[in-house]
């Protein structure tokens, strides 16, 4: 990309340079009330979703993981939780990362690295990680393409790519409900409980742009990963895409 191009912030063009800051001024405004917002916004399915997305894993004490965009450590607790073996939580919001060492250290979750950083050009060795995960994160990222590529960078040969994202309904009918509720009761929503409408209506925006299942696919097969699947949460509302460095 050029200096002088442009990408989306939710519906809004911008330019790429400003992106990431605009993402993280979101992000530092709701970082404090961002988990209550997640059980609210979903009612509580998030949860779910997470633990979808642990099942599929199936951590195991000699598999390192590294989190991507996970600062409060929803992902990160989970697998150790479930006996996986250490974590590094990388986010590019340092407000984030405060909840999340705070929130471990409440609960006495061990095992934790946390490092500030950018999905796309990640503080991490090549060929250093076992495990690469990015839940409810990707669609903020300036460059999604470069972001997937930095990840196969940083896994070890065979090692294993998973997204959980929101995505598109199996059921097309559902939309307009689906519509009103996005762009109408989750902004609502985020004035009354985290005072930050317009934080949650880039949320709604930004899912929208966000490409469909098998449009990832693609992206993710253009990165150089192979053996390439996803499963439908809750009728498409959200999906995990898994893929492998090979």
């Amino acid at each position: 990309m050029t200096e002088s191009a442009t990408t989306h912030f939710g519906f809004q063009d911008v330019p790429v340079g400003e992106k990431a800051g605009m993402v993280r001024q979101v992000f530092d405004s709701v970082a404090g009330r961002y988990d209550l917002m997640n059980d609210l916004m979903s009612l509580g399915i998030h949860r779910l979703w997470k633990d979808a997305l642990m099942d599929w894993i199936a951590p195991r004490p000699d598999l390192t993981l590294l989190d991507v965009a996970g600062g409060t450590g929803d992902i990160a607790f989970r697998y150790r939780a479930r006996g996986g073996g250490p974590v590094t939580v990388c986010d590019i919001n340092e407000s984030m990362l405060t909840v999340g060492r705070e929130r471990a250290a409440e609960n006495g979750v061990e095992g934790l690295t946390w490092i500030v950083g950018n999905a796309e050009m990640l503080p991490v060795e090549d060929a250093s990680v076992d495990l690469y995960t990015i839940a409810f994160g990707l669609r903020n990222v300036t460059d999604i393409d470069a972001a997937l590529r930095d990840a196969r960078r940083v896994l070890k040969p065979g090692g294993r790519f998973l997204c959980l994202e929101f995505s598109r309904l199996a059921i097309p009918a559902l939309d307009p409900v689906y519509d009103f509720y996005s762009f109408k009761v989750l902004p609502e929503i985020g004035a009354r409980v985290a005072d930050d409408r317009e934080a949650y209506q880039y949320l709604a925006e930004s899912i929208r742009k966000f490409p469909d299942q098998e449009s990832f696919v693609e992206r993710i097969g253009a990165a150089g990963f192979g053996r390439i699947r996803y499963r439908n949460l809750s009728g498409g509302i959200a999906a995990i895409h898994s893929a492998w460095k090979i």
